[in-house]
């Protein structure tokens, strides 16, 4: 069982463990503990039955520059927040500028770079080929 303070660190938190174990059965869900905590369990835990479960969000596609602001702020973040800060942090701030001004389409050149490692979207080894015509849908 994981705790945290903040309600959306625990969502993060168990989108990366969903997305984490996506090819098992394990499915992980935030609940509110009996503080002011919340927790992520795996949704078949014995401890949770009759909890109400957060309600998920399917994508970040609404995420807002106050919850990237929060995110970015935290003095202890999850790892793969840290891992995106970092990259963009460290690029060339004219190479930012030019991305957003152009718009690249920064999803296509992330499949090209999928692709070009040769696994499936379950990191599964596919071979080159046919990683290109997974990643390419």
């Amino acid at each position: 069982m994981i705790r945290h303070r903040l309600k959306s660190k625990a969502i993060d938190n168990a989108l990366w463990l969903n997305f984490e174990n996506r090819t098992t059965n394990k499915e992980y869900v935030v609940i509110q503990g009996v503080g002011h905590d919340y927790r992520i369990v795996p949704k078949d835990h014995p401890s949770i039955q009759n909890e109400t479960f957060v309600v998920l969000p399917i994508s970040y596609t609404s995420l807002s520059y106050d919850r990237i602001t929060e995110i970015f702020a935290d003095r202890n973040p999850l790892w793969f927040w840290e891992e995106l800060k970092g990259t963009f942090g460290t690029l060339n701030g004219e190479l930012l500028r030019f991305i957003i001004a152009y718009n690249i389409p920064l999803e296509k050149l992330i499949r090209y770079s999928l692709s070009a490692r040769g696994y499936d979207k379950e990191m599964q080894w596919v071979g080159f080929n046919k990683a290109k015509e997974i990643w390419q849908e």
